[in-house]
């Protein structure tokens, strides 16, 4: 465990050292612009492996605090001044909202279990969809709105670099949270929640604990994406945005948080180059259909998703190795 452990943190070290060198000696503004989306989508989809992953929680109306975020971020900076001291108000604003509504849907819901609580999260994200398509004075509704950003913010590289910043910092507190006695309940809940509550754990409070953590993530993350884009309509609020986190989580690998990253690099470096494509190929139109393919592929190869799969290599090779071992002082 350790020596997986520390090879994890390798990788994951120089991974780090090369984005941070990455604009240094590439300026391409289009690959810039692309990684930061996928370190704000790494820190979407890790909001949502806290819940599926560590959890055991499907949930199908995650976008409602992305878009909650989204909107605080794009309201606030459109109504008053376009400064980092409005920005940090958004952001304060979106935590606030995410967190009162991620702890009462989840009072309301996480009694349920599997697909009714699944179907009950939808119907609260379809409430916040219609509510933001009526809702025109304040949101505009489906045509939305532009807003302008602070300063210190305008510049590609440097907001690359708040985003793989904040991307870091996330992971690294959601990793000492799972790796914490409260994340031990939880992936206890996730095994046998019977089991956690016989044990005099209360499973709707750790539940609900989770439920709050993933939502304010979520509404950062909502947030940043804003920022990136400048602008904001309903389309953050849609069904698209939460199957876009499942499918990182299960692709990258469930319950591992690094594998939400790799998930949501390959997603989004899949989504552009599949686009790019159709420009020269007629056929890759219906990029959609590749896309579908490429996700039944990794499904079927890598059932566990990316990282759990090399792990469980990891782990199978390993008592091989010690059996080896014990041959060998026996021979001796």
């Amino acid at each position: 465990m350790k020596i997986l452990q520390s090879r994890s943190n390798l990788f994951m070290g120089t991974a780090l050292v090369l984005l941070v060198l990455f604009p240094l000696f590439n300026d391409s503004r289009s690959m810039m612009i692309l990684l930061t989306q996928v370190f704000i989508f790494g820190i979407f989809a890790m909001s949502y492996d806290l819940l599926l992953g560590y959890t055991g929680i499907v949930s199908f109306g995650h976008a409602m605090f992305f878009g909650i975020g989204a909107y605080s971020t794009g309201i606030f900076l459109d109504r008053m001044e376009p400064n980092m001291f409005w920005f940090f108000v958004s952001l304060l604003a979106g935590f606030v909202i995410a967190g009162i509504v991620s702890y009462l849907v989840g009072l309301l819901t996480l009694r349920l279990k599997s697909h009714f609580y699944a179907m009950l999260t939808l119907a609260f994200a379809g409430l916040f969809l219609v509510g933001a398509e009526k809702w025109r004075s304040l949101t505009f509704g489906n045509d939305g709105f532009t807003f302008r950003t602070p300063d210190f913010m305008k510049d590609r590289m440097t907001f690359y670099f708040i985003c793989l910043a904040v991307m870091a910092v996330v992971f690294f507190v959601l990793r000492r949270f799972t790796q914490s006695p409260a994340g031990s309940v939880l992936q206890a809940i996730r095994e046998n929640e019977q089991r956690a509550e016989s044990l005099g754990f209360h499973v709707l409070h750790y539940k609900i604990i989770a439920s709050i953590i993933a939502g304010v993530l979520a509404s950062l993350a909502g947030s940043l994406y804003a920022i990136s884009l400048r602008f904001v309509n309903t389309s953050v609020f849609t069904m698209d945005i939460t199957l876009d986190a499942l499918l990182m989580t299960i692709i990258g690998g469930v319950g591992t948080l690094i594998g939400a990253i790799i998930g949501a690099g390959l997603i989004e470096f899949a989504h552009h180059w599949l686009t790019e494509l159709a420009g020269t190929f007629p056929i890759f139109e219906r990029w959609i259909i590749f896309f579908g393919i490429l996700y039944i592929l990794a499904v079927m190869f890598f059932p566990a998703g990316i990282v759990g799969s090399l792990r469980k290599i990891g782990n199978k090779k390993k008592p091989v190795k010690k059996h080896r071992e014990e041959e060998k002082k026996i021979a001796g």
